[in-house]
């Protein structure tokens, strides 16, 4: 049986604001392996989420957009191993994404159960020493900065690409 078949697992995001965006995904466009960038620039909130909870789940993420948006900071760049991402320092995201996991306790992977370390990912799969040395190249001349989350969004995962099933833009 296929993914598409059992119900396409429901990964959230949040988005973040346009020129944020640019810069992330144009980063991720060059140093990403391209057979291997299927998505573009994103902040995993969940990774795999019930289909059947889209409903419910699409109902709180626009309650949670009818305020501000939370403050955030795009803090480090952070070493993956075999790639290389930034680190997204946001109290605020991180309340309202454990309230989503409060609300959904029970039904989460052990990957969602545990909390993440918020990210935007412009390389990955690569080899460690390739990897390393854009760390380093990106470090060199890094300095902490403001960065616009602008909303939230629910995507189905069907294998390939994602298909955005939902968003709600932060209006507070």
């Amino acid at each position: 049986m296929t993914i598409a078949e059992r119900g396409a697992p429901v990964i959230v995001t949040a988005l973040m604001g346009a020129a944020d965006f640019a810069w992330a995904d144009g980063l991720r466009r060059a140093h990403f392996p391209p057979d291997r960038n299927m998505l573009p620039a994103h902040i995993t909130l969940f990774h795999h989420l019930p289909p059947s909870l889209l409903p419910e789940l699409a109902d709180r993420l626009k309650r949670l957009c009818r305020g501000p948006a939370p403050a955030a900071t795009l803090a480090a760049v952070m070493s993956l191993g075999q790639g290389v991402a930034y680190r997204i320092d946001s109290p605020g995201l991180m309340t309202m994404r454990d309230d989503l996991a409060d609300a959904f306790t029970g039904l989460l992977t052990p990957q969602d159960q545990a909390r993440p370390r918020l990210h935007v990912t412009v390389q990955n799969k690569v080899r460690p020493d390739v990897a390393k040395a854009l760390a380093a190249q990106l470090a060199a001349d890094f300095r902490p900065r403001a960065f616009t989350i602008a909303g939230l969004a629910a995507w189905h995962y069907r294998g390939g690409p994602w298909d955005l099933a939902m968003k709600a833009m932060f209006r507070g």
